[in-house]
């Protein structure tokens, strides 16, 4: 026996120590030459008969190609619930051992989106004459519900694009341009809910359960759906309650160059409720749309997650339906009468999907209804919801009803994973309306979604919260507006105005009659607790008092919003001849002391609540960048020159400082290094030339009377020099516009020569096979590294914090840039 206990303790020391040494590979970052004799090491490693350990061999262990893609109790579970329409279930098993087709979105909110699509097209007739192995290529194909040919599926997999340069050609437009954030690499599947959310500029949107971000991606795009409005009246607040994750949420949204979008780190099923300034008065923030995209047990990502086929269990979805629920329940409370919240997962276990959507349903005493989002997709093939369903253990019983339950399951299986009981509520809440998308219908994954809508405010808002003395005597019943007024019965008169006086803060309208909700909320942040009220003077009670809000993961630097009057104003105001409509309110630096390196603006509404709520939200990161110190510059007038990133914010701002380019001129500026004046066509060199030394803007206007050029406006920053002009653009976006006007792009593979550096370029961008870079029909440059690294040089604030561990979990449909 003891030897026994010995052995028990030396493997909890061992797991221990394996957590620790894990926590500090997340610290430290190795050297690199220590890197390679570590994987030297690796790769020379010999197993016990002296043969050499092959990471595709069966000494290295299995990999994927080895995991049978097979699982009894998967397939027994989803026969007898029935989710696969009759004679199909064989070719859906079928297709979910397939491989997942490789699918990718043009970002449609830029106006670059149709000169993407063209450059798409032009590959794709090259694509579609190409041999391999004596099997023709199949072209990609156009997803058939999603509007405007704006989203692709191609079956081509790495194996074959390795063997065609043209392929490999086409593969790396495919990388340079979602880097550069004109194309994202996304599931099928995954682009639906942002799509049945029916985003208009105006809206105020959440993203419940971000990362890593593709979905969070498509909201931006149709908020700025009006490309000619740089500051839309709606914004994108993105949380996840990972901290790592959210660096890799901020990676995916700063491609886009939005000032409307805010990333936050909370728990989802506890999100604080946030205020804003309404007319001088303080009011809580209700959301126009809310995506609730939970975490699942991702069993419709089988085709891409294979380790899924040996780790799928029925214990998953018992363990995850109460989160799911709990972040649901969240999620209508903040969304505004009248509002649109889609419930979805990557899941097809009903447990997970249908049970959610009913007990949510029947909590809500009508306040919620399912919409009918039938015709909202013409062209994608989804089944109705199922309303009728069991409950199956690990061990494989089954239970048809809560009543079945032994007690000794109570705490594994709850009363909401079962439908209603009751036939004529089940026919109320009508769940067929709810979506099932099967793999084998449109060769995707699998995926459901439910679109909610607000009729009224929830039941346990209405109810009249209990108040502190202090509250009821605070403020007069004239000054007081219920935010989430909702029917039901009206509260005492005495009382009203101090009932109307708490609303103000995060959960008060939760009483003691949540407590029978399973999803009852607890701000921890907060430390308010609406089920444990305190006993306060003459019996009134409330909530404790907050507590500060504990932060975990990587403390961000400060958010500091500019006065007006700051001094740094003037000399960009005279410099660049900014509007009188320039909004200064909205622009922010990272830093409290010292020189202020970069400059960032967010649109109003967004500063209306970082300026609210900055003691009880954690933000992660906010803002686009607009202008960047330049020491050199202020010899010439104006220490801060334009950057990239936020010049179709700025630019409709710029009175001055600005050369109008031909498509000539632009080749010209992208592929030299420091052209002289002279290199420019005549227009453009007369304009130049009256310019003072400094930063610039290259504007190119779309000449509709020449089709064959580019017919979207171009704005790109630059520099004039004495005698020279150049162009300040990172690297992949150089690629993009240079595609764009029509010259061709290519690596060559790594060993065949240098690649030189191009401005601009940030480091952690830099394709790991990178070779030279090859224009045709123009000779080679090498370009200095002169454009700020982009690390968010001393403020530091917009540093991506990325860790490989950062990645998307098994159970979600998004995916992170392609390699």
């Amino acid at each position: 026996m003891q030897r026994f206990k010995l052995v028990d303790k030396l493997i909890v020391l061992t797991e221990l120590q394996n957590k620790s040494s894990r926590r500090f590979s997340e610290a430290v970052v190795f050297p690199v030459a220590d890197m390679g004799r570590r994987n030297r090491h690796q790769k020379n490693q010999r197993d016990r008969n002296g043969n050499t350990r092959d990471r595709d061999g069966s000494g290295w262990g299995a990999g994927y190609s080895e995991i049978i893609k097979e699982n009894k109790l998967f397939e027994q579970y989803y026969r007898e619930q029935k989710i696969v329409p009759e004679g199909e279930f064989e070719h859906f098993m079928e297709t979910l051992r397939e491989p997942l087709p490789a699918t990718f979105r043009i970002t449609g909110y830029k106006s670059h989106a149709k000169e993407i699509l063209h450059c798409l097209k032009k590959y794709f007739k090259e694509v579609q004459d190409i041999e391999i192995d004596g099997q023709k290529i199949e072209a990609p194909q156009a997803l058939s519900w999603y509007p405007d040919e704006l989203a692709w599926h191609t079956n081509m997999s790495r194996k074959i694009i390795r063997k065609s340069p043209l392929l490999e050609k086409f593969h790396q437009f495919l990388v340079s341009e979602t880097e550069s954030g004109n194309i994202s690499r996304q599931e099928a599947v995954s682009m639906i809910p942002p799509l049945l959310l029916k985003i208009e500029p105006h809206h105020k949107i959440l993203d419940m359960c971000a990362a890593p971000g593709s979905k969070t991606a498509q909201l931006i795009e149709m908020l700025h759906s009006d490309m000619d409005v740089p500051f839309p009246e709606g914004f994108v607040i993105a949380n996840d309650v990972d901290n790592k994750r959210c660096y890799l949420l901020v990676h995916q949204a700063k491609r886009l160059n939005s000032p409307c979008i805010m990333v936050i780190n909370h728990d989802a099923s506890n999100i604080p409720r946030f205020q804003v300034d309404c007319d001088g008065k303080k009011d809580i923030l209700f959301y126009d749309r809310i995506l609730c995209d939970v975490p699942c047990s991702g069993d419709g990502t089988m085709r891409k997650n294979i380790d899924v086929w040996k780790k799928w269990t029925t214990s998953n979805s018992l363990q995850l339906h109460g989160l799911q629920l709990r972040i649901a329940v969240r999620g209508v409370e903040q969304l505004a009468v009248g509002g649109r919240m889609v419930y979805s997962t990557c899941s097809l276990n009903p447990v997970e999907d249908e049970a959610v959507i009913a007990s949510l349903l029947e909590k809500s005493e009508g306040a919620l209804e399912l919409a009918d989002a039938s015709a909202d997709l013409p062209g994608l093939k989804w089944m109705p919801g199922i309303t009728s369903w069991k409950v199956m253990t690990r061990t494989g019983e089954w239970y048809s009803d809560w009543s079945e339950v032994p007690v000794s399951r109570h705490t594994q299986i709850r009363p909401t994973m079962f439908p209603p009981t009751d036939r004529e509520k089940l026919k109320e809440m009508k769940l067929e309306r709810c979506m099932r998308i099967l793999p084998h219908h449109q060769n995707t994954g699998g995926f459901f979604v439910a679109v909610l809508v607000k009729k009224a405010a929830m039941p346990w808002n209405r109810r009249y919260p209990k108040l502190r003395h202090r509250d009821l005597n605070a403020m007069p019943s004239d000054e007081a507006t219920p935010s989430d007024p909702g029917p039901g019965a009206e509260p005492p008169a005495s009382t009203l105005a101090g009932a109307e006086a708490l609303e103000d803060l995060p959960h008060a309208e939760e009483d003691a009659g949540s407590a029978d909700l399973e999803s009852a909320s607890v701000d921890p942040e907060l430390g308010e607790c609406p089920q444990e009220a305190t006993s306060g003077k003459d019996g009134v009670c409330g909530p404790p008092p907050s507590k500060k809000m504990k932060l975990f993961g990587f403390k961000e630097d400060p958010f500091v919003f500019l006065a007006e009057d700051d001094p740094v104003f003037a000399p960009i105001q005279n410099f660049y001849n900014l509007s009188p409509s320039f909004p200064k309110p909205c622009v922010l630096t990272r830093t409290h002391e010292g020189k202020k390196r970069h400059l960032y603006m967010v649109s109003k509404e967004l500063r209306n609540v970082l300026l609210n709520n900055s003691e009880r939200m954690k933000v992660i990161n906010t803002g686009v960048k607009v202008w960047s110190r330049n020491n050199d510059g202020e010899q010439f007038g104006c220490a801060f020159r334009l950057a990239q990133e936020g010049i179709y914010t700025l630019f409709p701002y710029i009175g001055a400082r600005i050369v109008n380019v031909s498509v000539e001129d632009i080749k010209v500026l992208l592929t030299q290094e420091n052209p002289y004046l002279n290199k420019l066509e005549s227009d453009a060199y007369a304009q130049a030339k009256k310019l003072e030394m400094g930063s610039i803007v290259l504007r190119y206007q779309p000449d509709q009377q020449n089709p064959s050029m580019p017919q979207c406006p171009i704005e790109l920053c630059g520099w004039r020099g004495k005698t020279s002009i150049r162009a300040f653009v990172p690297r992949n976006e150089r690629l993009h516009y240079l595609r764009m006007v029509g010259v061709e792009v290519f690596q060559s593979k790594q060993g065949k020569g240098p690649e030189p550096a191009v401005e601009g370029e940030p480091v952690a961008a830099v394709p790991e096979d990178s070779g030279e870079m090859e224009v045709d029909g123009g000779e080679e440059e090498k370009v200095a590294e002169t454009d700020t690294p982009s690390h968010g040089g001393a403020d530091g604030g917009d540093g991506e914090k990325c860790s490989p561990s950062a990645g998307p979990h098994p159970g979600t449909q998004d995916e992170a840039v392609p390699s």
